[in-house]
């Protein structure tokens, strides 16, 4: 997922402005939204099964089944609440384009969560760079890739292409 900054408005600024003064982050995603909506089920269900073993008509009320139904709706229990309440912390780094200080940084979450610089080069320390419909590979001088990151839009494309055209050069 791509965040690009634009002004007060939520206007974009105009292209030649926007190319030079505004930063681009680029943030990989991963796909927890949909994973966490699962969880969130399982774990509602899981709930509803812990009390709901107690109340179906039917059900054995010897005393021999009371240990084993408490056993497994305290299991549920604790099971549907600690889905329901999984939080994901994704420790993916983000590459954030400085257009002032004309560097990339790379930006990975400590054990706390805030971000700590992990690498950072200027845009004259790469290699090159070429662009796809919907990713960007940054080379190191030596030829080596460097970074492949996601783009999100035409946009962010655009834009990353405007700060990098005057240092790194640009392959098709």
């Amino acid at each position: 997922m791509a965040v690009m900054n634009t002004n007060t408005f939520q206007q974009a600024a105009p292209n030649s402005a926007y190319d030079e003064s505004v930063p681009v982050m680029i943030t990989f995603a991963p796909n927890w939204k949909a994973r966490l909506i699962l969880f969130r089920v399982l774990g509602a269900f899981l709930i509803v099964s812990a009390f709901s073993m107690w109340l179906m008509p039917g059900s054995v009320a010897g005393a021999e089944v009371w240990p084993i139904k408490l056993v497994a709706s305290m299991v549920f229990l604790i099971a549907g609440v600690s889905l329901l309440t999984i939080e994901v912390l994704d420790p993916r780094p983000d590459a954030y384009f400085d257009p002032i200080r004309r560097e990339v940084r790379v930006l990975q979450k400590n054990e706390n969560g805030r971000p700590q610089t992990v690498l950072r080069r200027g845009y004259d320390s790469l290699g090159g760079a070429r662009f796809a419909d919907d990713e960007v590979e940054l080379f190191d001088v030596d030829g080596s890739v460097l970074m492949k990151l996601p783009l999100e839009s035409a946009d962010v494309s655009r834009a990353l292409k405007g700060q990098l055209s005057g240092s790194v050069a640009i392959f098709a």
